[in-house]
């Protein structure tokens, strides 16, 4: 199986976990849960796919990319008390997530004739869109606009991919140096509680 295909189901898979639980967390039905867990697992690769005119979208050409999000929504339906008790842990797969995606989506950015800048920036794109749609669709502010460092570890991993990849390197030294580079910015940051700069003072209005 091709790497770009690994990256994309695991994360996939553990993304669409977090979906699913904030769709549990909300009382939505089991509909509503794949709802999520789709939306979250698939909305990024779907966005970046659509944007670099990869036709049609790996999520909709592969019937394993719609397995996963089905899979892992149902498993965190029925095991949703076990599975919260977890979130620490659903937290850092989360940042595995994150890691793996950035750096596919950079990587699939390249193979389809885009630029370094605009590459580093579906790489980003791939990481935090699903994100995005599923606190949109869930009623929330988007974590990444809530001081979460999310956003620029996704978008450093991707910039590591696309130097390494532009500098003929192997591809699993350029998957796992995008991916380390994110993902350990992203553990630090839960760890220490590091949060994006944010406005200081009562908002004018």
């Amino acid at each position: 199986m091709p790497t770009l295909v690994v990256l994309d189901l695991v994360g996939i898979f553990v993304f669409a976990i977090s979906g699913a639980l904030v769709a549990v967390r909300k009382d939505l039905d089991v509909f509503g849960v794949l709802v999520l867990a789709g939306t979250t697992g698939l909305g990024g690769g779907f966005l970046r796919d659509v944007l670099i005119d990869a036709a049609p979208p790996a999520a909709l050409a592969d019937w394993r990319y719609l397995l996963m999000p089905v899979v892992a929504g149902l498993f965190t339906f029925r095991f949703h008390p076990a599975v919260g008790r977890l979130e620490r842990t659903v937290n850092v797969f989360d940042a595995f997530g994150l890691a793996l995606f950035c750096v596919a989506g950079a990587v699939k950015a390249l193979d389809y004739g885009l630029g370094p800048v605009p590459a580093a920036l579906m790489g980003m794109v791939t990481g935090i869109g699903g994100g995005m749609l599923r606190d949109v669709l869930a009623g929330r502010v988007p974590v990444i606009f809530r001081g979460e460092l999310y956003a620029i570890p996704a978008l450093a991993g991707a910039v590591v991919a696309v130097l390494g990849t532009r500098a003929d390197l192997p591809e699993l030294l350029v998957t796992v140096a995008g991916a380390a580079v994110c993902l350990v910015w992203r553990l630090l940051a839960i760890w220490r509680h590091w949060q994006a700069p944010v406005p200081r003072g009562p908002a004018s209005v």
